[in-house]
């Protein structure tokens, strides 16, 4: 500035038309009203608002933030959202027009040739009864809380939903192979037992002490067959069956270099349950 006329100094640097006697507080250039931007002191001009931005810390919107923290390594993000897709699913079942109840439930001869449907033997996972008070998704889903949170933790997120989908699928087996063609279920109890008895296996194979948690799955699995009570045992030892042995692979093939290991065992479990699940189409 020390080289300018005075007379060219009295005019701002972008328009040299407008004289002005306001300076930028950070480069000293004058500047008019237009190119004036307010700063913490004083005012500053386009460019060296340009080069605070760009050296400024970027922050992030606080719903971003928000996101963030819930899908942090700690949180359970698919149990808190299986969850929230039960709850949706019951709030809808509760309006009989929609019919999504009869829509979703399983049925063993829903696996048979002439009412093949095979989807419902996950989607009753997400349908409970709504008879009555909402005791069925009330217990459902705070055992699911509990457990569901341990296990995910433990096993991490895409494990866990292997988890909680092949042990949903064991107890619809449960119901194909051991309950009458035209018996009706609903509910995530299969796919909560296997949860339960996964978290058992790993627990037991690690060597801690399982034998109340034992105690209360039995009596959990025993209540299933007293008449009357309208629980599916076939579903509970179904799933209880099929989170075992999903359990059974996560422990023994839990070094890094088992990764592709673990896969494999979990692809053909899988491809195994499928295709009993065509079981019927060779009677």
């Amino acid at each position: 500035m020390s080289g300018m006329p005075q007379a060219a100094a009295n005019y701002c640097y972008r328009h040299p038309d407008r004289q002005s006697f306001v300076l930028c507080q950070r480069c000293g250039r004058t500047i008019c009203g237009e190119c004036q931007t307010q700063a913490a002191v004083g005012v500053i001009c386009p460019e060296c608002m340009r080069e605070q931005r760009a050296t400024a810390p970027r922050t992030k919107p606080a719903l971003l933030t928000r996101l963030n923290r819930m899908t942090g390594d700690g949180t359970p993000v698919v149990t808190y959202s299986i969850i929230a897709v039960s709850v949706f699913v019951y709030l809808l079942q509760l309006i009989p027009a929609l019919g999504v109840t009869e829509a979703l439930l399983y049925a063993g001869a829903y696996s048979y040739p002439q009412f093949f449907e095979p989807w419902r033997m996950l989607t009753s996972v997400f349908v409970h009864s709504t008879g009555g008070f909402p005791f069925h998704i009330l217990l459902n889903m705070y055992t699911l809380w509990i457990f569901g949170s341990l296990l995910e933790r433990m096993l991490g997120r895409w494990r866990f939903l292997v988890v909680y989908l092949l042990s949903g699928l064991a107890g619809s087996l449960g119901v194909l192979f051991l309950a009458a063609p035209n018996v009706a279920v609903v509910g995530a109890s299969g796919a909560i037992f296997g949860v339960i008895s996964a978290f058992l296996v790993i627990h037991q194979r690690l060597g801690a002490n399982m034998t109340q948690l034992v105690v209360l799955v039995a009596i959990n699995l025993v209540i299933g067959f007293i008449p009357g009570f309208g629980i599916s045992w076939q579903a509970h030892l179904g799933g209880l069956i099929g989170g075992a042995l999903l359990g059974l692979i996560f422990v023994q093939t839990r070094k890094r270099s088992q990764q592709t290991l673990q896969i494999a065992l979990l692809i053909a479990l899988a491809a195994v349950m499928i295709l009993l699940s065509f079981s019927k189409f060779l009677v």
